[in-house]
């Protein structure tokens, strides 16, 4: 076997499970690092933050430096009471009712 097929039947080799995403920010260091397999975050971290890679691991995985104020913290999901969700779809209905079709 080639080192090429080698290398595809190693990546193919990784389980859903290894193929991880790790967000580190820590304290210590002024940028966060963001290491990760999943595409989809590759390819937000590149077209739309425009970061390059700073690592390949050759695996599909990638790592990337950001800065710290990119990464917002996690907040709580808001919890609106029975009415306030009432008053909320009637004010987005009478909105779009007065918006005009596109077509």
């Amino acid at each position: 076997m080639t080192n090429k097929a080698k290398e595809k039947q190693q990546r193919r080799s990784l389980s859903a499970y290894e193929q991880e995403t790790i967000i580190n920010f820590n304290k210590a260091e002024d940028p966060a690092y963001i290491f990760t397999y999943e595409k989809t975050w590759q390819k937000h971290l590149e077209k739309r933050l425009g970061l390059k890679p700073v690592m390949d691991n050759g695996y599909g995985g990638k790592e990337y430096q950001l800065p710290k104020g990119l990464i917002s913290m996690p907040r709580a999901k808001r919890r609106y009471s029975e009415q306030t969700r009432k008053k909320m779809a009637a004010r987005l209905a009478k909105i779009r009712g007065k918006q005009r079709p596109l077509f």
